[in-house]
C-alpha cells in the first residue's frame, strides 16, 4: 500500500464549491463508487463531510489513469488535483457544480466488498449492520447524527460554562446503593468477595460537591443501569448532570429552560416558546394518563364517573362502588378507521397491559353501536356521549376499574396506541415540565411504600406532617422535563436536614443501621453544613434522538447494545477463563432451570 508521506489534507471532500475552481487541493477519503467509461473514469470520494467527484481523462498521466481503473468501493485514497467546473452538474449534491481533475492518486488501502452498501437509509437488516458497525457508521445519515450529537455536547458545555457551572468528574467505581434500577457490579480483586457498582447516576457525589462548596456542578456523565432495553433506553447512557446550591425549584427550572432554548436555537435554529408549559403530576395523569405526555395532539382523558353513576352496567357499577373510576378517550372522526375488528384488537391491547377490558361506543352516520347498550337508557347514553364530547363519526373508548391509577395509565397507553393506528400527525417539539410528583409509590409485591425518586428528594413543605401517617398525601419537590412523550430530564430539590432525612428513611422502612450502612457517608457530610441544593439529569442520548427525530437511541450512539443487551460487533458479553475468575475469588455455579 502507498503512504501519505509528503501529503497534507487541504480540504474535506464536502467543503468544496464553485468558488474553489482553479485551486489545487489534497483530499483523503473512501470510494463511494467508481464509473469507468473507457476514456473517462469518475470516482466519488467520500469523507464525513460529504463526497466529491474525482475525474480522470486523457490529460492525466497514464499510470494515474490505470491506477484509477483499479479502485473499488471503500478503497482508501489520497488524491491531489485541481478544482474545475463540471460540464454535467448535479443539483442534488452540494459539491455538484465542481469536480477534481486528479494529477496524483495514491491507494492507501484496499477494501474487501462490504456486506452491505454504504448509503443513506440502508435497507440491510439492522443486526447485520450492527455486526459491522464500523462500516454502518460510514453511512452519511449516521455520521450526520453523530456529528450533530457532537454539536449538541459543544453547545451544552458552553452554556453551562457561561452560567457559572464547573465540570467535575465523579468516580465510575462506586458503592452499591439502592437507586431504583439494578446495578452493574464489578468484583474487587484486592478485596475478595466485595464489589464496586457502576454508577446509575452521579447523584450522591454531586451532592457531596455541593457540601464541598463548588456551588454549581455539571458533567457529561456516563451512567449504567441493568434494565431491560427499549427504543429509548440503553444499559449505558450519557447524562447531562447538574447540581446547584442555594436554589429552589424555580431556579433549577430556569437553568433547564435556558439550556433548552439555547441548544434548540444554536443547533436547529428553532425558537422554543418560553416559559415552558407546566403540569403537575396529578394534572398530567388526569388529562393524559401519563407523567410523560405527548401534548402535540389532543384526545385527552375524560371522567365519566358521574355521568354513569346510575347505570346498571356491572363493569361501571362495580368500579364506582369499589371507590374507582370510569374514564374514556374520544377518537374524533375515527369511526371509519376503528372498525369493530380494530376495536377488538384494541381490547386485546389493553388487556395485555393490565386492564380487565374495554367498553366502547362507535357512532357512524348509519348507527350508534355500543358494547354495553342494553344496560343503558337513552338518557344515560346521551349523558355519557355529551360528557365525552362525542359526535357522529367518533369512537369513545372506556376503561373502568376500582384502581384509579390503572385506569389512567391504561388510557394513557391506549391514547398513544390509537394515535399511532390512526396516523395522527405529530410534528414539531412540545417540551413541558411535570412537577409535584408523589413522593411514594406503593409496591404491590413487597406491600410497602417505595420512593418514586431517590430517597434524598425533598417533600413539599406542607406535606411533611403526612410522612409517617399518610404517605399517599406526600408530594415531592421533584420535576421532569418531557419532550414529545419521552422523559428527557428528571430532578429534585434535595433534603439537607439530617433529622428530616432520618424521618424519610424511616418512612421508607429503613432502620437506622441500614441507613447508616448505605448512606452514612452522605448523611454524615450533611452534619458539616450542607447548603440547600437541587439539580437534574438530562438524557443526552434522548435529547439527540428527539432533536433528530430518530426512532431509536441506536441511531444516535456510536456503539449501542441491542434488545438482549449484547453488542453484535464484539460479541460481548463473553465468557472469561477460570484464571481470571480465580483472581477475583469467583467461580461459575451452574444451576438447573
Amino acid at each position: 500500500m502507498e503512504t501519505i508521506k509528503g501529503l497534507s489534507r487541504t480540504h474535506y471532500c464536502g467543503e468544496l464549491r464553485a468558488a474553489d475552481a482553479g485551486n489545487t487541493v489534497t483530499l483523503f477519503g473512501w470510494v463511494q463508487r467508481q464509473r469507468d467509461l473507457g476514456q473517462l473514469i469518475f470516482v466519488d470520494l467520500r469523507d464525513r463531510t460529504g463526497l466529491v467527484q474525482l475525474a480522470f481523462d486523457e490529460t492525466v498521466a497514464r499510470d494515474v489513469f490505470e491506477k484509477a481503473s483499479t479502485v473499488r468501493s471503500e478503497f482508501v485514497l489520497a488524491a491531489v488535483g485541481t478544482v474545475r467546473e463540471r460540464t454535467s452538474k448535479n443539483p442534488e449534491l452540494p459539491t455538484g457544480d465542481i469536480e477534481i481533475a486528479v494529477t496524483e492518486l495514491r491507494i492507501l488501502n484496499k477494501a474487501a466488498t462490504p456486506p452491505f452498501e454504504i448509503v443513506e437509509n440502508c435497507k440491510t437488516d439492522e443486526l447485520i449492520r450492527l455486526q459491522y458497525r464500523y462500516l454502518d457508521l460510514r453511512r452519511p445519515d449516521l455520521q450526520k447524527n453523530i456529528l450533530l450529537r457532537h454539536r449538541i455536547t459543544k453547545v451544552t458545555r458552553d452554556y453551562f460554562d457561561q452560567n457559572g457551572f464547573i465540570e467535575l468528574e465523579t468516580p465510575m467505581l462506586i458503592k452499591s446503593t439502592p437507586e431504583g434500577a439494578r446495578d452493574f457490579l464489578v468484583p474487587s480483586r484486592l478485596h475478595g468477595g466485595t464489589f464496586y457498582a457502576l454508577p446509575q447516576s452521579p447523584q450522591i457525589y454531586k451532592q457531596l460537591c455541593m457540601v464541598a462548596g463548588f456551588d454549581r456542578y455539571m458533567q457529561l456523565a456516563r451512567c449504567f443501569r441493568d434494565e431491560d432495553l427499549r427504543a429509548d433506553r440503553q444499559p449505558e447512557f450519557t447524562q447531562i448532570d447538574l447540581e446547584m446550591s442555594f436554589v429552589d425549584v424555580e431556579d433549577v427550572l430556569a437553568i433547564g429552560e435556558g439550556y433548552m432554548k439555547t441548544v434548540f436555537k444554536e443547533v436547529l435554529d428553532i425558537d422554543l416558546p418560553m416559559p415552558l408549559p407546566r403540569l403537575t403530576y396529578t394534572e398530567a395523569m388526569n388529562r393524559y394518563g401519563s407523567d410523560k405526555p405527548d401534548v402535540r395532539f389532543g384526545m385527552e382523558l375524560c371522567d365519566l364517573t358521574d355521568a354513569v353513576a346510575d347505570t346498571e352496567f356491572v363493569v361501571f357499577k362495580s368500579a364506582i362502588e369499589g371507590g374507582g373510576t370510569v374514564r374514556c378517550i374520544t377518537a374524533k372522526g375515527a369511526a371509519d378507521k376503528l372498525t369493530r375488528k380494530e376495536i377488538d384488537k384494541l381490547t386485546e391491547y389493553v388487556k395485555g397491559i393490565g386492564a380487565k377490558g374495554l367498553a366502547w361506543v362507535r357512532w357512524t352516520a348509519d348507527n350508534r353501536a355500543c358494547s354495553f347498550a342494553k344496560f343503558m337508557t337513552d338518557e344515560q347514553m346521551e349523558r355519557l356521549l355529551a360528557t365525552a364530547g362525542a359526535e357522529v363519526g367518533d369512537v369513545v373508548l372506556i376503561v373502568a376499574d376500582t384502581v384509579k391509577y390503572r385506569v389512567l395509565s391504561t388510557l394513557g397507553s391506549l391514547r398513544t396506541e390509537v394515535a399511532d393506528r390512526l396516523g395522527i400527525e405529530r410534528t414539531g417539539y412540545a417540551p413541558l415540565w411535570i412537577t409535584e410528583f408523589p413522593f411514594f409509590e406503593w409496591n404491590e409485591e413487597t406491600e410497602q411504600w417505595d420512593a418514586m425518586h431517590h430517597p434524598f428528594t425533598s417533600p413539599l413543605d406542607e406535606c411533611i406532617p403526612y410522612l409517617e401517617t399518610a404517605p399517599e398525601k406526600v408530594f415531592a419537590k421533584a420535576y421532569d422535563l418531557v419532550l414529545n412523550g419521552i422523559e428527557l430530564a428528571s430532578g429534585s430539590i434535595r433534603i439537607t436536614d439530617p433529622a428530616l432525612q432520618a424521618q424519610m428513611f424511616k418512612a421508607l422502612g429503613l432502620s437506622d443501621e441500614e441507613a447508616e450502612e448505605k448512606f452514612g457517608f452522605l448523611t454524615g457530610a450533611f452534619r458539616y453544613g450542607a447548603p440547600p441544593h437541587g439539580g437534574m439529569g438530562i438524557g443526552l442520548d434522548r435529547l439527540v434522538m428527539q432533536m433528530l427525530g430518530a426512532s431509536t437511541l441506536r441511531d444516535v450512539i456510536a456503539f449501542p447494545k441491542v434488545q438482549n443487551m449484547t453488542e453484535p460487533m464484539t460479541a460481548c458479553p463473553s465468557p472469561v477463563d477460570d484464571a481470571q475468575l480465580a483472581e477475583l475469588s469467583l467461580s461459575i455455579v451452574k444451576t438447573e432451570d
